[in-house]
């Protein structure tokens, strides 16, 4: 993996259940740049309710049941890895389907950042 110039980085929720939750082999590149500063994950306020709300979803609570897990500390796992920007940035021109997703655009868009 290339990092971007900035070494700034968005990642969706999908991404973050990968790194948090899930454990994905495939996010084992991601992982070691972001525990090593080669990256920066940055978020707003938003994509954390988000991830919050997704952590409650039947599916994920009962795999995080299945292995031991709290959301609340899969939370503080994502508090203790990102950087928490305080503006929320404006609309990109480029629009997602899922109004969801959008605020993953927005800030990528915005901070000129790769997004996962």
């Amino acid at each position: 993996m290339t990092p971007p110039e900035s070494g700034l980085v968005v990642i969706d929720t999908n991404i973050a259940l990968d790194l948090l939750v899930f454990d994905n082999p495939d996010c084992v590149p991601l992982a070691a740049a972001l525990a090593a500063g080669e990256l920066r994950w940055i978020v707003t306020a938003p994509m954390r309710t988000e991830l919050a709300r997704v952590l409650g979803y039947p599916l994920i609570a009962k795999r995080l049941a299945h292995r031991q897990m709290e959301a609340a500390r899969v939370l503080e796992a994502f508090d203790a890895r990102v950087h928490l920007l305080a503006d929320t940035p404006p609309r990109a021109p480029c629009v997602c389907k899922d109004p969801d997703d959008q605020v993953f655009i927005d800030l990528a868009v915005a901070q000129r950042a790769l997004l996962f």
